[in-house]
């Protein structure tokens, strides 16, 4: 009796390395055939890959990694906060917008904006990044020359710095300050420091002057209140091929005018049109054209880039050294023609080499981005205040000391 059961215990291990070899064989076997009646588009990973390649040809077309943008939108939702330095009286530069109305309101709008948001806090050991809250423009109502805008940016600065550990920790790399009228960017300029460490958010954004596209952001120029309902899906109403009037304050506008102002296709105006033509006429002139050619004025940017987006009219971007804002977001080149100043002697026949094809696709994206040029009070998800503040999400990782 030992001797057998000595015997069992020798080749058992045999057995099991057999009866492990079939089963795997057997297993292997009817999960292939299984497969093999199975159609791959029933098959739960191929519906997610169908899935993800139909949300991708969605977004794709105007976003640049449209899984990292909705990944990380949502991380800076959940995750974001931005404390804002409480001192300074509001009354004269600091904290509140002078308004929320006109060519600058998106300055107002993000003052505003921040205080509505689920990324302010009160408490500045959890914060990510330090909000700055003088606005220039408030100076610029107020008739403060350049010269003193400098110093009380300066000085208001400078406060800040000896009364809280925060600007040390990183030399202002987590702090940012928000201005759309140039003069801001004329003012801060005086301390070098928050030019060169800390993140300017300006609506003048050049590559060929002292903004840096990886730190600072670009924020858009909106005219608002729109004096008109959004544009779009109207492509049978778009019989004009190209559009512009307005002040001849930039060489590019002066060329432009002077090329174009009597073609018969393009309705180039040598200036703004008059008010005393009638109601509305100029903003009603965005619905019926194809292409709305925007050239920089004083600076690079124009907020006749969003008055197009907001009408459904593909901007023509005619502004050397611009960065576009959500340059590093949106693909601009699946919603408008960009082209170099140099090209404005060729503008009609580039536009009219635009197939009809290419055009409608323009349009159709330009559409899905309109959100993202538009501010809201509240703020409300994907909005030009929501899209900025993604930007300074991107630019949060700092070294702190």
């Amino acid at each position: 009796m030992p001797a057998k059961f000595s015997n069992v215990i020798a080749i058992s291990p045999l057995y099991s390395l057999l009866i492990l070899a079939s089963l795997t064989l057997i297993a292997f076997t009817f999960l292939t055939y299984t497969s093999s009646l199975s159609p791959p588009a029933t098959s739960p990973s191929s519906k997610v890959v169908e899935r993800g390649e139909s949300d991708d040809s969605t977004y794709s077309q105007i976003y640049h990694y449209p899984e990292v943008f909705k990944l990380n939108y949502e991380a800076m939702e959940r995750d974001f906060k931005v404390y804002i330095y409480p001192d300074g009286d509001p009354n004269t530069f600091y904290q509140t917008p002078r308004k929320i109305t006109g060519k600058y309101a998106s300055e107002g709008y993000f003052f505003q904006n921040i205080r509505e948001s689920r990324f302010y806090t009160k408490d500045p050991e959890e914060a990510h990044m330090f909000f700055i809250p003088i606005s220039c423009h408030k100076m610029r109502g107020k008739g403060t020359s350049y010269e003193n805008m400098t110093v009380i940016v300066r000085d208001y600065l400078q406060s800040l710095i000896e009364k809280y550990p925060y600007w040390n920790r990183t030399l202002g790399a987590d702090h940012f300050f928000v201005t759309c009228h140039d003069v801001g960017a004329r003012a801060t300029e005086g301390n070098p420091y928050l030019v060169k460490n800390s993140i300017r958010v300006v609506c003048s954004p050049s590559y060929n002057v002292s903004f840096i596209p990886h730190k600072d952001v670009a924020l858009p120029q909106v005219l608002q209140p729109f004096a008109l309902p959004t544009g779009g899906n109207d492509i049978e109403n778009r019989t004009t091929l190209g559009f512009w009037a307005g002040h001849r304050n930039s060489k590019i506008r002066v060329i432009l005018a002077r090329v174009w102002e009597n073609d018969t296709e393009l309705d180039i105006h040598n200036n703004r049109i008059s008010r005393a033509t009638g109601h509305l006429v100029y903003q009603n002139k965005f619905y019926r054209t194809k292409f709305c050619v925007c050239p920089g004025g004083s600076q690079v940017n124009s907020a006749r880039i969003t008055d197009s987006i907001h009408y459904g009219c593909v901007p023509v971007i005619l502004s050397d050294h611009y960065d576009l804002p959500f340059n590093d977001i949106l693909n601009w080149r699946k919603f408008a023609v960009i082209l170099r100043e140099r090209d404005v002697y060729q503008l009609k026949d580039i536009l009219k080499a635009i197939p009809d094809t290419e055009f409608v696709a323009l349009h159709n994206n330009l559409v899905k981005i309109q959100k993202h040029f538009q501010w809201n009070t509240p703020p409300i998800r994907h909005d030009a205040f929501h899209m900025v503040m993604y930007e300074l999400w991107l630019r949060r990782h700092v070294i702190r000391y």
